[in-house]
């Protein structure tokens, strides 16, 4: 199970990625890319073209994961860029987008938080 701590960075790849790479080819990417290191247990999420597939990349303790889900139809609401990036997005939004929520036709409720 990957555990998602307030303290794990989520990294989603906007843009299309070739899924066809492993964890070396993925790693590779966040290395080079992104400028992240692929061992630093933060999250890392890529789709393909079509955004019917999704690939969630993540390193721990003892070895890498690598996840993988392809959609039977449909595709994901994925946001758009003009370049390859990595966006820094909440586990909240995260797990919006892989229930099908569009990120981009939603936003967050102000909320008041008191001053520590």
């Amino acid at each position: 199970m990957i555990p998602l701590s307030p303290a794990t960075r989520i990294y989603l790849a906007a843009g299309a990625t070739d899924l066809r790479k492993g964890f070396e080819g993925l790693s590779d990417l966040v290395k080079h890319q992104f400028k992240e290191d692929p061992l630093s247990g933060h999250l890392f999420v890529f789709t393909n073209r079509k955004r019917n597939r999704v690939k969630l990349f993540y390193s721990d303790t003892t070895g890498r994961w690598l996840c993988a889900k392809a959609l039977f139809q449909g595709c994901y609401g994925w946001p758009k860029t003009d370049e390859p990036a990595a966006l820094r997005i909440l586990a909240e939004e995260l797990t919006l987008l892989l229930s099908g929520i569009d990120l981009e036709k939603t936003r967050a409720r102000p909320w008041w938080r008191k001053a520590a």
